[in-house]
C-alpha cells in the first residue's frame, strides 16, 4: 500500500528492498542463514562502527572459543578483552562480556524475543536490539544504525539535523512507517546491504540503486548532502610515553589501565606524560629510544614514544611481569601489539 510522508508518495519501497536484496543483496557473511540469536547479537556488536572485513576473523575466533552464549558467560573479561584486542572501541567487549552473563544469570542463557526485551540487556541499543529481534525472530521492528541513516536520509531528503535528538526521533518514525508487512529480516538485510555496498557515504552508485526512481536526493541531483548531520567532532592530539622494561629472563613488565577511559582494563607497558617522567623512573639507565607510533582514535591522535632498556636495581615503574612468549594471551590494544612483533 502507497505510503505518505512528508508530502512524498513512496510506493513499494519496502518490495523493492526485499525484491533486490534476494537478487543482489549479501548472502554468504558468516551470521547471515541463521535465527541464533547469539551469532547475530555478535555479529552486530562487531560490526558497530567497524567494517565487515575486519570483523570476520575476530567473529570465527570469538565462535570457535565460545561457542554459546553461556561460554562467553563463563569467560573472565581478561579473557574477552584479550581475543577482542585490535578491533577497537573495547567498551563494546565489556558490554559484550556484561550481557552474556546476563543473559546466562537472568534468562536462563535464552535471549529475550522481543526487541523491548533486548534493550534491557548491557550494551544493546535500540537498533541493535531491533536488527536481532528482525532476524531471529521475525518481529517488525526498524533498525537506523549508520548505514540505514544514510539510505533513509536520502530516499526521503530527510532535511532534520540528526546531530538533534528530535529529527533522529522523527526519522525512527519514518523508518517504522516504511517497515513492509512481510519479509522483515530480508528488508533489514536489504538497507544495510544498500548502505554498505551502494549508497555509500562518499560515493553513492545510484545507477545500480533499485530505489533510485523513488529517491528524492537522487532527484535533487546531489545525494551526498544527506542525511543532515552539523555536529562535527573536535580532534585533539595526546603524547605519552611508554617504557619497555625487560628482564635479563625475557620477562617485560606490564601495567594495567583503569577500568574507566581509553583502552580500559586493557595492559600496556607503564605509561607517562611526558618523558621527564619516564626517564625519572629509569635512574641512572640509558634507555633505546624506538620509532614513535602515531595512533589515530576517535576523537583524537595519539602520539606514542618508547623508551626500551633492560630491567635494573633502582627502576620505579611497578607493574606485573609477562614472559614475551605470553603476551599473546593479554589484552593488549593494537599499537602495542605491532610494536612487540616488530620488536
Amino acid at each position: 500500500m502507497p505510503k505518505t510522508m512528508n508530502g512524498a508518495l513512496i510506493e513499494d519501497f519496502g518490495k523493492t528492498v526485499v525484491a533486490w536484496q534476494r537478487r543482489h543483496g549479501r548472502h554468504a557473511l558468516p551470521w547471515q542463514n541463521t535465527r541464533d540469536p547469539y551469532r547475530v547479537w555478535l555479529s552486530e556488536i562487531m560490526l558497530q562502527q567497524t567494517q565487515v572485513v575486519t570483523v570476520l576473523g575476530y567473529y570465527e575466533r570469538f565462535l570457535a572459543r565460545w561457542p554459546r552464549v553461556t561460554d562467553l558467560a563463563a569467560a573472565t573479561l581478561d579473557e574477552v578483552l584479550a581475543q577482542w584486542a585490535g578491533l577497537g572501541y573495547y567498551s563494546r567487549a565489556r558490554n559484550l562480556h556484561a550481557c552474556a552473563r546476563a543473559v546466562a544469570a537472568q534468562h536462563g542463557g535464552e535471549f529475550p524475543a522481543t526487541a523491548a526485551g533486548l534493550q534491557t540487556l548491557p550494551g544493546i541499543g535500540r537498533s541493535t536490539a531491533a536488527a536481532i529481534a528482525a532476524f531471529c525472530f521475525g518481529e517488525r521492528v526498524a533498525i537506523l544504525d549508520g548505514n540505514v541513516k544514510r539510505v533513509l536520509g536520502r530516499v526521503l531528503a530527510f532535511d532534520g539535523d540528526l546531530a538533534s535528538s528530535a529529527a533522529e526521533k522523527k526519522l525512527w518514525d519514518r523508518a517504522t512507517e516504511l517497515l513492509p508487512e512481510h519479509d522483515v529480516d530480508r528488508y533489514t538485510q536489504g538497507l544495510m546491504d544498500l548502505g554498505a555496498t551502494v549508497c555509500t557515504a562518499r560515493s553513492p552508485d545510484c545507477l545500480l540503486c533499485p530505489v533510485q526512481p523513488l529517491c528524492r536526493a537522487r532527484q535533487a541531483g546531489d545525494p551526498t548532502r544527506w542525511p543532515v548531520k552539523t555536529k562535527k567532532l573536535k580532534r585533539g592530539r595526546r603524547e605519552n610515553w611508554w617504557l619497555w622494561v625487560e628482564n635479563p629472563g625475557g620477562h617485560v613488565l606490564l601495567q594495567q589501565r583503569p577500568a574507566t577511559g581509553v583502552w580500559a582494563g586493557l595492559w600496556t607497558l607503564p605509561m607517562f606524560d611526558d618523558e621527564a617522567g619516564a626517564r625519572a623512573a629509569l635512574p641512572g639507565a640509558s634507555p633505546e629510544t624506538l620509532p614513535r607510533i602515531e595512533h589515530a582514535l576517535t576523537h583524537f591522535d595519539w602520539v606514542l614514544h618508547t623508551l626500551r632498556v633492560q630491567a635494573s636495581e633502582g627502576m620505579t615503574p611497578g607493574g606485573t611481569w609477562v614472559a614475551r612468549e605470553k603476551l599473546a594471551s593479554y589484552a593488549l590494544p593494537a599499537p602495542l601489539k605491532k610494536l612487540i612483533e616488530e620488536s
